[in-house]
């Protein structure tokens, strides 16, 4: 039975330290959510769930209005959580760079790109068993996004995760827990419909 997972990378969020949990969305990001929800309304989406960032929910957001469906958040499908203390920036993107294939790798106090995978595919897993069948959006980021991807299939990783936009689309198909066919959504020419 085919199960469709609709993995939605939220839309543009302001960086600022300490904020993880409740940055929101730029001006760009919040228009763009208008083209997420004109994307994925007509697509039969029966189940909306998210990380519990607020810019994850945010994104999915007008779709799950739209819907007249409930956002159901998972504390494990969160970002992953990088360091103890904060660290610059630039100091971050090049560890998650230089160390991405290293999955053992973590920052002091963090957590490894392993123990992300590990904690958002329980997730996922568990997803596909429970709506198997149906059609299920939800609300991530890049990171996880591509780990989660890269579980099922190796060829996703730091070249796709380098290559992702904010927002990003992909539709994913199942068989049972087999990953069948991948597909890019997200347009980043497509017109705001209520413009």
């Amino acid at each position: 039975m085919k199960t469709i997972i609709y993995m939605v990378r939220h839309a543009e969020s302001p960086y600022t330290e300490g904020t993880e949990r409740t940055r929101g969305l730029t001006i760009k990001g919040k228009g763009d959510v208008e083209k997420i929800t004109a994307i994925l309304k007509e697509e039969g989406i029966d189940i909306v769930v998210s990380s519990p960032y607020n810019r994850a929910i945010l994104s999915i957001e007008g779709l799950a209005q739209n819907l007249g469906v409930e956002i159901k958040t998972f504390e494990d499908l969160r970002e992953r959580y990088f360091a103890e203390e904060i660290i610059e920036n630039a100091e971050l993107m090049s560890a998650i760079t230089d160390k991405f294939y290293d999955f053992d790798y973590c920052l002091p106090g963090g957590e490894s790109n392993s123990d992300c995978q590990n904690r958002s595919i329980s997730v996922l897993k568990n997803i596909l068993k429970e709506h198997s069948g149906k059609k299920i959006a939800i609300g991530t980021h890049g990171l996880v996004m591509t780990l989660m991807m890269n579980y099922f299939d190796s060829s996703y990783g730091l070249n796709f995760l380098n290559q992702l936009k904010k927002p990003d689309i992909y539709k994913l198909s199942f068989e049972n827990l087999e990953l069948k066919e991948v597909t890019r959504l997200w347009n980043e020419d497509s017109k705001n419909p209520s413009l």
